[in-house]
């Protein structure tokens, strides 16, 4: 269907523009009238919804991108407002109008004006999947298929104060690791740019034989001297390498396969990703989702191809007629303990709630790790901030040693 372009003024007498689809002017005048607007001009345009927009470049380069959290208070707002009975085309305007981020009152704007045209919901949000992701798409259109989308709402918004808890955790427990290891390196070019020059002019001067590790040193600190533009260069070109492998979908899958045995950091992403798995697919169960159809959606939650590949098989083998055990046992990516739990609700019939219970869990247990993960690392680092402490004195002050030995004998 076309799009007109639409100038008219609500009932406040404030005047209103923006672009609808329709089969005709007055089928779009029809639009209007039904959400209050008079209109006072109509005409055909080729610009979308989506792209009808009086923002300048420097607009656009400045505002602020929506945000999960703008997602998070506009699924818990949605669900409020569809509990106490709200029409969803008036609450949605009362959300635009005290959207605090423009740009996401513009989503608002653009869910109404699709609503308006006779689009479903979820058809209406997949216009803006930098805005909605897969799974969030996928449960609101379940929330459509069964008429339970104000519960939706309410288990979106909490699967989404869950990820992003999940998320500023793994943050705050990784900042004083990071800020140390930027620190190491930024300690090493200054010493190997600055200091060693200086003793490597100095020991010049002496004539004399240095030791290896003095040596060693002194070469290094030549070779980043003399070679820097290039090792620039090659760094570059090996991140963006390593980049473009890892955007293919086997190096993404060789990748994600191999990061969950980086030690310390690896059980923690396998767990955080675990729970995500465990609380959306009791999230998808409880909404009333067919196991099939759960596990496929719930797989585009696991930010893994590795476990991604392990939930479509698990999905592979259910669709065969086999059980959710013996599909979670072949797919070797659950403990016992965890096993047993499925096993349990899968006999009892609550297997959303052990769900529930097993990302309970996986969140203790990466709370746990979390929180010891400074402790952990902290060995690692100081054992290596010790070790090249003791390679730059053995090569700095060897020498100075040696000639101060040589010349309390003369």
């Amino acid at each position: 269907m076309p799009f007109f372009a639409y100038k008219g003024r609500n009932a406040r007498g404030e005047l209103m523009q923006g672009v609808l689809e329709g089969a005709d002017s007055g089928a779009v005048a029809d639009q209007l009238f039904g959400t209050d607007v008079t209109p006072i001009e109509i005409t055909l345009t080729k610009k979308t919804a989506a792209s009808a927009s009086n923002q300048t470049l420097w607009d656009k380069l400045t505002e602020k991108k929506v945000t999960s959290m703008d997602v998070q208070l506009f699924s818990r707002q949605l669900y409020t407002l569809l509990k106490s009975g709200v029409p969803i085309m008036r609450g949605l305007a009362g959300l635009q109008e005290s959207a605090v981020s423009k740009s996401f009152a513009r989503v608002i704007k653009d869910l109404r004006e699709s609503l308006d045209s006779g689009r479903e919901l979820s058809a209406a949000m997949r216009r803006h999947p930098d805005v909605f992701n897969n799974f969030y798409l996928s449960m609101v259109k379940v929330g459509e298929m069964t008429g339970r989308l104000d519960d939706v709402f309410l288990r979106l918004f909490d699967h989404l104060e869950f990820d992003r808890d999940m998320r500023n955790r793994v943050k705050t427990a990784t900042r004083y690791p990071t800020f140390v290891v930027i620190a190491m390196v930024i300690a090493m070019v200054v010493v190997n740019v600055f200091v060693i020059p200086q003793f490597a002019k100095v020991f010049a001067g002496m004539h004399a034989e240095l030791p290896l590790v003095t040596r060693i040193l002194m070469g290094a600190s030549q070779f980043m001297l003399d070679y820097w533009m290039v090792m620039l260069v090659l760094l570059a070109g090996v991140i963006a390498g390593v980049r473009a492998w890892i955007a293919t979908p086997a190096g993404r899958y060789s990748w994600d396969r191999r990061k969950l045995g980086i030690p310390i950091a690896g059980k923690i992403i396998m767990k955080g990703t675990m729970a995500r798995f465990a609380r959306s697919f009791a999230l998808s169960s409880k909404s009333g989702v067919p196991i099939v159809h759960a596990l496929t959606v719930v797989s585009q939650t696991v930010d893994n191809a590795y476990l991604c590949a392990r939930i479509e098989q698990m999905r592979d083998g259910v669709e065969r007629g086999e059980s959710i055990l013996r599909t979670s046992v072949t797919a070797g990516v659950f403990t016992p303990i965890v096993l047993q739990m499925i096993a349990v609700g899968e006999e009892s019939g609550s297997l959303d709630d052990l769900m529930d219970e097993i990302a309970a869990m996986y969140e203790r247990e990466v709370d746990y790790e979390l929180k010891t993960l400074s402790a952990q690392i902290e060995p690692i680092l100081i054992t290596f901030l010790g070790v090249m402490v003791l390679v730059l004195a053995l090569g700095i002050f060897l020498p100075i040693w040696d000639l101060g030995s040589a010349a309390m004998k003369r």
